[in-house]
């Protein structure tokens, strides 16, 4: 169960800053137990409203491409999903060991709380809005709240609006980068980000 859930509207002009104080805060007591990075995008581009992790992922890719401290799994080109969490999961132990993760889902919530971005202690839990049984992931979860939970989930994720999963990737890209900047995280050796 995840504690000290924050909500940022991702809508709201000051989303970005909000949202990469509170990230800050949240990631900085949990890296001095790992040396490695993970932020690990899930969903599938197949359906809108789970595309959140996979654009937020692609966007991410690209800017911290430089970086040997932080990888990020979870891309438009390779998505992390239901048929290939465990795979993924076990990649990564065996190529970073007892990495830090920060798991990005998209999820369905009340009408009130649409568009709104959750940073939490503790894991996801991806799959469980459409009774899904997979492994819950993460030292730290952000959720986006993509459209309201009905009793036909699935279909309401395929008519969820592009242009709130896009600005709500945005914040969270652009959170994460100006979240780590505060946390100091610079390394400029260069390096593939790590795919599989």
């Amino acid at each position: 169960m995840n504690k000290n859930i924050h909500y940022i509207n991702a809508l709201m002009d000051n989303a970005v800053d909000s949202f990469s104080r509170i990230f800050a805060d949240n990631v900085r007591g949990k890296m001095h137990h790992h040396k490695h990075t993970i932020i690990l995008c899930i969903g599938t581009d197949r359906a809108t409203g789970d595309s959140l992790g996979p654009i937020a992922g692609h966007k991410l890719s690209s800017s911290l491409a430089e970086m040997t401290l932080v990888s990020v799994y979870g891309t438009l080109e390779k998505p992390v999903h239901a048929k290939n969490i465990l795979q993924t999961m076990e990649h990564i132990r065996g190529a970073h060991g007892n990495p830090l993760i920060v798991a990005v889902d998209a999820c369905l919530g009340k009408l009130e709380s649409v568009g709104f971005l959750t940073i939490g202690d503790g894991p996801v839990c991806p799959g469980a809005g459409l009774c899904k049984d997979l492994p819950s992931v993460g030292h730290v979860s952000i959720t986006g709240i993509v459209n309201i939970s009905s009793g036909m989930d699935f279909s309401v994720l395929q008519n969820t609006r592009l242009h709130l999963v896009m600005k709500m990737a945005d914040v969270i890209h652009q959170g994460i980068l100006l979240g780590l900047e505060h946390l100091q995280i610079k390394d400029d050796r260069k390096r593939k980000v790590s795919y599989i």
